[in-house]
């Protein structure tokens, strides 16, 4: 008896287990296109009903509350925006002396600059019975912010002027491509 109630407990990371085993014992469901239509029901479907059920559960006082806690805030905004990317910027440095793949540390150094996913966010910290409000305001608000930041690092000199150029299309006629 003692296990099933640790599982009652531990709901939500025996899901994910359970997730996990079943995406490895049947991947073709999860795949775009295939039954569950992850491209629609992920995307769209599933973040906003997180976001509804967050909505509905949170009281209005909750909400207005967590806005002021400017200090909390701030800690989770330059966490997620300058500490973890300068980390993750420093650990690249050291892969950059490794044979790895000069674009994947370069896509790596992109998602060190992103927030966590604002659903994966709002679960997570709701499941550990956290400040709920708290999260849905940081998620949103760092995502506003990260935009620009990706959009400063993307657009800084020499980061797209060195993307490979992976086809070279010559034009054979009127229907071929030849690639080179």
């Amino acid at each position: 008896m003692r296990l099933l109630e640790r599982m009652r407990k531990e709901w939500f990371m025996v899901g994910i287990v359970l997730a996990i085993a079943g995406a490895k014992l049947e991947p073709s469901v999860g795949v775009n296109g295939g039954p569950l239509k992850p491209e629609i029901t992920v995307s769209y479907i599933a973040v906003a009903t997180i976001f509804f059920n967050s909505g509905l559960s949170l009281k209005t006082e909750e909400l207005t509350s967590a806005l002021v806690h400017i200090k909390l805030h701030l800690f989770i905004q330059i966490f997620t925006l300058a500490f973890f990317p300068a980390a993750i910027w420093l650990f690249l440095q050291l892969l950059s002396i490794t044979p790895i793949n000069e674009w994947l540390l370069k896509g790596l150094q992109t998602v060190g600059c992103m927030p966590p996913p604002v659903s994966s966010a709002v679960i997570l910290t709701k499941a550990v019975g956290g400040n709920e409000a708290a999260a849905i305001f940081n998620s949103a608000f760092g995502s506003f912010l990260v935009t620009n930041q990706c959009i400063l690092l993307i657009s800084s000199p020499g980061y797209l002027s060195k993307l490979p150029t992976f086809l070279h299309l010559h034009h054979q006629g009127p229907s071929s491509a030849v690639v080179s």
